[in-house]
């Protein structure tokens, strides 16, 4: 009867914990799955014969690993005439080599084009995609990266889906490819804060929402006539986000956005390492965040940090200094631990314990091992290291793939 004074308290201490829980499981609503089925185009859809309903623009800058695969995903794509164009922005390896050496497949053509030299106030990627648009043919822009994998029927399904929603531009989300322990820890810790501010993405984006508008730069599908109203990727042309931007640009110049899941025909291996995804998301998370809080923004970095020290980092801190301390009073002197000591301790291994749970199931959903939940809090350690690095650099030192950038203006 002695502990009853302090049960309470604890009790109301691990509140957060059930409430975070059930918000997560409850609260985030995902985006609807592509058709799944979708005939094949009539012919007064195709347009006239060798003229591509869709223009497949891969930019790709030191993608050598990567290229072949991509490409070879993307000429087995059937049930729409598409063309592909692959921007080679100034690698120092051989991508352009190994992409030229892949035959077209069902594209109607597959041609390998040298960007040229990037401009002053442009970064790498928007001025990649803004040649390919320039020699695209088809009434359909899809912008995908050089790390991905389409299935056969993806591309038709994904044209379906657009119809579907009345959209000018869709966006895939699609299933992550995790080799490394690391990316398998960081990774989906990551998408889980993704869908903590874009938690309603079942929902079609109208431009009354425009500010909600997001995309995922590994898939973009867009019309081209409403592209070319904000002057395509020009209207992007010195962010670092460009796929965030460029859909809410779009929405709020009249477009409709929509995202949609593609888990079983998309794929996207983003990093093969622990040090690759730290450069990576060390490049886009803190002009994201800002990008993504509007009038909060000042507050979003260090409203993520304390976020996640506060759930996921304290609890376990406090339960090993605790445990720590109470073996240090039983074995060195021999007396009681303090009275705060167990309470705390009880406290902490709780919240650890929920949190816990949490992320066994997040592990799962993102199609890795639930046992990752037990050192969830190493992974909230690295994203938080993340979010530092690049809220010091505050968009000031970018860096990637080779090339160095100022800080964007405006």
């Amino acid at each position: 009867m002695e502990a009853m004074p302090w049960l309470l308290p604890v009790f109301l201490g691990l509140l957060p914990w059930g409430l975070l829980g059930t918000f997560l499981a409850f609260g985030i609503r995902e985006p609807r799955p592509l058709p799944s089925e979708a005939n094949p185009l009539g012919s007064n859809e195709t347009g006239d014969d060798g003229i591509p309903v869709v223009s497949i623009i891969v930019p790709a800058r030191n993608e050598a690993g990567n290229i072949t695969r991509c490409l070879t995903s993307l000429t087995r794509l059937t049930g729409i005439p598409f063309e592909i164009l692959v921007v080679d922005d100034r690698s120092t390896d051989d991508t352009a080599g190994e992409a030229a050496a892949v035959p077209a497949g069902n594209a109607l053509s597959l041609r390998v084009v040298e960007g040229g030299a990037l401009p002053d106030g442009w970064f790498g990627k928007p001025w990649a995609c803004r040649q390919g648009a320039d020699l695209a043919r088809g009434r359909l822009l899809l912008f995908t990266d050089a790390d991905t994998l389409h299935h056969p029927d993806l591309l038709l399904r994904a044209v379906r889906g657009m119809e579907e929603d009345g959209a000018e531009l869709l966006s895939l989300l699609g299933r992550q490819e995790m080799g490394t322990w690391g990316e398998k820890l960081v990774q989906p810790q990551i998408f889980l804060l993704l869908g903590t501010r874009y938690g309603k993405l079942h929902r079609v984006i109208t431009p009354d929402r425009w500010k909600d508008a997001i995309a995922n730069g590994q898939f973009v599908l867009v019309q081209r006539t409403a592209y070319e109203t904000i002057q395509g990727h020009h209207a992007v042309r010195n962010e670092v986000v460009e796929d965030l931007r460029l859909a809410q640009e779009m929405a709020r110049a009249g477009s409709t956005v929509t995202v949609r899941r593609a888990e079983t025909v998309f794929s996207t291996r983003m990093y093969t390492s622990l040090r690759t995804l730290v450069d990576g998301w060390t490049k886009n998370v803190a002009i994201g965040a800002q990008q993504a809080s509007g009038r909060l923004s000042p507050l979003a970095l260090p409203g993520i940090v304390l976020f996640l020290s506060f759930f996921w980092l304290f609890p376990a801190v406090a339960f090993a200094v605790t445990a720590g301390v109470w073996l240090f009073t039983a074995e060195l002197t021999g007396g009681a631990a303090p009275e705060w000591v167990a309470p705390v301790a009880i406290w902490a291994g709780s919240a650890w314990t929920l949190g816990v749970l949490i992320w066994a199931g997040a592990y799962r959903r993102f199609g890795v091992s639930p046992a990752l939940g037990l050192i969830h809090p190493l992974g909230s350690a690295v994203v938080v290291f993340i979010v530092i690095r690049s809220w010091f650099r505050g968009g000031r030192r970018i860096e990637w793939k080779g090339r160095r950038y100022g800080a964007p203006a405006g």
